[in-house]
Parts: structure tokens; C-alpha cells; sequence
């Protein structure tokens, strides 16, 4: 069985001069750090730009990288300033939560197989949605705690809180989802959370 060489294994491969290392761990991280950048910029396009800014933002500063943390927690805390930064240069849009369009969902008679998968696809198209439409730090903890698996304490590292705060906005960010997901699902969403 082969040896999957671990973050740091890679972090000394790259800053020993293998510098082509550096692309696993790209791969290994690029799905995240981009559905992090996505839940701040909401457009692909800008998220796929912080997402390349992150990774070329790590890759120059590799050498301060303490290995004390993990290399995960580390890049999503440059992900979260730099997608900051790119807000705070961007004129943010509003949009009024009473003018969104409203999921329709069709109900199943017969609960074939395909049917029930395009539900469940429909289901998670619409739990994405959801999370989209809740603020970006909402957005941010529920998919480093849910997505990433990250401790509460790991999460408060990338995003600069202590992990009582984050345990609290995780809360509440939970609460905010349920009740937009009520709206779309009524009761069944009782079922789901």
C-alpha cells in the first residue's frame, strides 16, 4: 500500500526544493478553499480568483507556516482575509430576502428511485442555496464545521474568534438556516435537521 504523504510531509517536501509537492496540496484543499470563497463573494468567478490568490498567498509564505496548527486551519484563515479584503474593495449587493423566488418542490406519488434521487439532489441544491443567502460568517462556520470537519477551536484560529464565539454564531447560524429552510420546506424540514 502506498504512503499518502500527510500537509506537513508536503510543506517540507516543497520547502526542501520540491517545489511540484505543492500541487498535492492544492488538490487536496482547492474544493474547500473554493466553497469557503463561495460562501463570502457568491460569484463563481470571484471565488475561483480568491481561491487562486490563496493558494499563491500560502505558497509565498510557506516558510512562517507554525507547524503547531494544522495546514488546513492555516489556509482557511487566508482564505477568510483575503476574501474580506476582496469585499471590502467590492461594492456589496443587497438583496431583500422577501424578493427571493420560492422553491417548489413536487411531490413524489409513486417514490420511484430516480425520483427520490433528483429529490434528494433538489434537496441539497436548495440546503446550498440556503446556506448561499445567510450571511457570510454564517455561511463560513457552517461549512468549516460541516464540510471541513473543524473543531470549534480550529475554526475560531482561521476566522480570528475565540471558539466560544464561533460555538455561539454556529448557533445561531444553525437557527437562521432552519428558518430559511422552513420557509422552502414547511415541516419537512423538521426531518432533515
Amino acid at each position: 500500500m502506498p504512503h499518502i504523504e500527510t500537509d506537513l510531509e508536503l510543506i517540507e517536501a516543497v520547502l526542501g526544493g520540491d517545489t511540484k509537492k505543492y500541487a498535492i496540496l492544492v488538490k487536496r484543499h482547492q474544493k474547500l478553499v473554493f466553497s469557503l470563497a463561495l460562501r463570502y463573494v457568491k460569484k463563481r468567478e470571484d471565488a475561483e480568483e480568491i481561491a487562486q490568490d490563496c493558494f499563491v498567498k500560502a505558497y509565498k509564505a510557506l516558510g512562517t507556516f507554525k507547524k503547531t496548527a494544522k495546514f488546513s486551519t492555516w489556509l482557511y484563515t487566508i482564505t477568510y482575509t483575503t476574501a474580506m479584503t476582496f469585499l471590502r474593495k467590492q461594492r456589496l449587493d443587497t438583496h431583500s430576502i422577501d424578493g427571493e423566488e420560492e422553491y417548489i418542490q413536487i411531490a413524489n406519488p409513486d417514490g420511484s428511485f430516480d425520483s427520490n434521487l433528483i429529490e434528494r439532489k433538489n434537496i441539497s441544491m436548495l440546503l446550498e442555496e440556503s446556506i448561499q443567502a445567510l450571511l457570510p460568517d454564517d455561511a463560513a462556520i457552517l461549512t468549516l464545521f460541516y464540510k471541513a470537519e473543524q473543531s470549534l477551536e480550529e475554526i475560531g484560529a482561521s476566522l480570528g474568534m475565540h471558539a466560544n464565539t464561533v460555538k455561539v454564531k454556529l448557533h445561531r447560524a444553525r437557527k437562521r438556516l432552519k428558518e430559511r429552510l422552513k420557509l422552502a420546506l414547511g415541516d419537512e424540514v423538521e426531518d432533515l435537521i
